[in-house]
């Protein structure tokens, strides 16, 4: 075991590193605020939403892929705005990345991506044209 092993200064180069690859100290402190954590890993893709996807593969399986939110999100942000195709490949289902997959179909008919809006204002609210079975009861008025 040489003497830098025993004293961890591995250790502080790693995190040296990670800090560097987030963009410094003012980086990694906003990346610390939007994502509670910081990693070191190489960025394999981006999809067309502006997140970007990192692999590292010192971590543990599981745990070794991970998507980066765009910052257009701000702090709303969720698994809903992953790309299917970015999914698999976050997923395990394969371990091409999109761009890399030539089997990956894609068809005219194939609808496009779009997140889940559910709890927005562009949220899929039914129209009705049926009479209610329950009316409110509406209080007489005081012309009468």
């Amino acid at each position: 075991m040489s003497l830098g092993k025993f004293l961890a200064l591995d250790k502080v180069a790693n995190f040296f590193n990670i800090i560097k690859q987030n963009g410094g100290i003012r980086g990694s402190l906003y990346k610390l605020y939007r994502q509670d954590e910081l990693k070191d890993g190489t960025l394999i893709g981006e999809d067309k939403f502006g997140n970007k996807y990192y692999e590292n593969p010192r971590y543990f399986y599981g745990r070794n892929r991970w998507v980066e939110y765009s910052d257009n999100y701000n702090m709303n942000y969720d698994g809903s705005q992953v790309p299917a195709e970015w999914f698999g490949w976050l997923h395990y289902k394969t371990d091409l990345p999109p761009h890399q997959d030539p089997s990956r179909p894609k068809y005219p008919w194939m609808a496009e991506f779009t997140e889940n809006m559910s709890g927005t204002t562009g949220q899929y609210t039914p129209y009705s044209t049926t009479r209610s079975k329950v009316d409110p009861w509406v209080p007489p008025s005081k012309s009468a």
